[in-house]
């Protein structure tokens, strides 16, 4: 299947590494270009040669910084002329606190960081996207069922999944669409983490991979795969949904 994505320019945040790398690397394979952020310049500046200097570009960015999505377009439309769609991948907020511990303070910088940040750059896309535009936000499967360990996550992430649809539903009569990705458990550095901190990360794993029906985790190729259908022409009718990356974890229909 041609998937349509020759030339077509998309911006990739946290776009260095995990699943936001991935998914640059099999949207350049078909042949986009990319901007992808990390937040110093030598990770932006690595990941970008790594795809190729004619495919790609990096930027230094935090998601939680106001002049992120202005930054970002720019460098689409100097470097490419132009952006056709955005995929809005930020890390997973700190774990492993219980509900009743977590401060003010903590709850603040996660809700600048994954939310408001989030928020801000998809606000700033719609704004600029013509017929044909896209914007995919890379969630959580929290947003269907609390995850042990993430409470931060668990709150933050439903809300963003709520504002995707509120938005699918306003930006979709100019031909935009919007929509979420629920990655399990990936094979990437943050679930390496957070299998980590049970304190036998390999009992951790077995003990997750059971509870999987295909029984192993993802790989980031995997999610790369489906995020870059998602963002391309070939998904040209599918908007406003939250799709499942997990081997069947999540439980409900």
């Amino acid at each position: 299947m041609d998937l349509g994505l020759s030339n077509r320019v998309y911006i990739v945040t946290g776009g260095t590494r995990g699943l936001g790398f991935a998914t640059a690397r099999q949207l350049v394979s078909e042949g986009a270009k990319v901007v992808v952020s990390g937040r110093t310049e030598q990770a932006a500046g690595d990941a970008a040669e790594a795809l190729g200097a004619d495919s790609a570009v990096g930027v230094a960015a935090d998601n939680a910084a106001e002049d992120t999505p202005d930054r970002l377009i720019a460098a689409a439309r100097e470097r490419f002329g132009g952006f056709d769609g955005v995929l809005v991948s930020v890390g997973g907020p700190q774990a492993g606190l219980p509900a009743d511990q977590l401060t003010d303070e903590q709850w603040r910088s996660a809700f600048e960081t994954v939310f408001l940040g989030a928020v801000r750059l998809a606000r700033a896309a719609v704004q600029e996207l013509g017929e044909g535009g896209v914007v995919a936000f890379v969630l959580s499967g929290s947003v269907r069922e609390p995850i042990g360990g993430l409470t931060l996550s668990n709150g933050l992430r439903p809300g963003l999944a709520g504002f995707a649809k509120t938005l699918a539903n306003e930006a979709g009569p100019r031909g935009i669409r919007v929509l979420g990705l629920l990655p399990g458990r990936i094979a990437t550095e943050r679930i390496t983490y957070l299998d980590s901190v049970s304190g036998d990360a390999d009992a951790a794993r077995s003990r997750q991979e059971s509870g999987i029906p295909l029984r192993r985790y993802g790989t980031p190729e995997e999610f790369g795969r489906t995020a870059t259908f998602v963002l391309s022409p070939a998904a040209s009718y599918l908007t406003g949904v939250m799709l499942p990356v997990d081997g069947g974890s999540l439980h409900a229909i």
